[in-house]
């Protein structure tokens, strides 16, 4: 499916994903508060990521190690490990005192990557240390994820596609992949404006049907849409405003809806764990209702979003993510 909806596109290079670093020291510090946390609702993530700031590698050790082979949670994971400034040199050293350990290589790995999208790394270099992690951990989608990200931002179509299908062959429903995928296919035929069978929303949907019963990909349809909507509007095809847009309140945007909004109701109960990501999701979703002007809906999500705000898509086009946030769910609560 995915090879017949990106072969026949021009291509175009992906827009870099990479958030924007911390404010330097001596900032007001209000402005703190404005950061948003990659770790998202991960206790266990945001303890062990504070150790290894310290020096404390064994502490990721053990929490690599418990997350096992739950493969959204370990991508989630090392990928915000990867962020920190002093991860390259502490896992250095952990690498050093386990060289055989394929949970430091990853790591090494995904940390290379983030210094190459931020010009601080040689992408080889990067795309040499993801291959070596993938050769010790061969089943493990992570180091794949690793090149997926470089090559969003840099590389050939040809190359994200087959990236793609090498994390999907290790995990059919790998949600920041999929994530990756959708917005960079919504890049595509930037000019072709509101066009309800552009190929972001077939891939979203085959990927929505193909996952299983309770999987966070039900909510993908949503995603494309915001994506697409970030894509117009930078090219001045839609408002700045996604609220004045018609975007929200148009055909494709009920379908997308409402096969994904009744999906998040069950979430997070004994039958349906939380995701590792889950919060990504619900602020896609909080975001679609409040900019179709569905306040109640939006304030229920806003509950359960909590503290946990995502830059995407608030910051779509070019918005500063942390008011959009705030007027939103303002709006949505107090109507409520």
């Amino acid at each position: 499916m995915l090879s017949v909806i990106t072969s026949s596109k021009p291509r175009r290079r992906g827009l870099p994903a990479v958030p924007p670093p911390p404010p330097p020291l001596g900032r007001a510090r209000r402005r703190a508060a404005h950061i948003f946390d990659p770790a998202l609702d991960d206790a266990d993530l945001v303890a062990a990521r504070a150790a290894l700031a310290q020096g404390r590698w064994t502490e990721v050790r053990e929490l690599l190690s418990a997350t096992g082979d739950d493969w959204d949670r370990r991508g989630h994971r090392i990928a915000v490990l990867a962020r920190e400034s002093t991860t390259t040199a502490w896992v250095d050293d952990w690498r050093l005192a386990e060289p055989e350990s394929s949970d430091a290589a990853v790591l090494l790995a995904l940390a290379a990557v983030q210094r190459a999208r931020i010009g601080k790394k040689r992408p080889d270099k990067a795309r040499d240390a993801c291959r070596e992690a993938a050769a010790l951990a061969p089943a493990d989608p992570t180091p794949w994820l690793g090149l997926l990200l470089l090559e969003r931002d840099m590389g050939r179509e040809e190359d994200v596609v087959r990236l793609f299908d090498e994390i999907r062959h290790r995990h059919p429903e790998h949600h920041h992949a999929h994530h990756l995928m959708v917005a960079r296919l919504a890049e595509r035929r930037a000019d072709a404006g509101q066009d309800p069978l552009h190929e972001v929303y077939d891939f979203a949907s085959w990927a929505a049907e193909q996952a299983g019963p309770g999987s966070p990909l039900a909510v993908l349809p949503v995603v494309a849409h915001a994506e697409r909507y970030r894509v117009l509007a930078t090219a001045g095809s839609e408002p700045p405003d996604p609220v004045a847009s018609g975007h929200w309140t148009g055909r494709r945007a009920r379908l997308a809806m409402k096969a994904a909004f009744d999906w998040w109701l069950e979430w997070g109960t004994p039958e349906r764990p939380a995701h590792p990501r889950g919060r990504v999701d619900l602020n896609f979703l909080a975001h679609a209702k409040s900019c179709e002007g569905r306040p109640a809906e939006a304030a229920a999500l806003f509950h359960r979003i909590g503290p946990h705000a995502t830059p995407a898509p608030w910051s779509y086009p070019d918005r500063d993510p942390h008011e959009a946030f705030r007027a939103a769910r303002r709006s949505a609560l107090g109507t409520a």
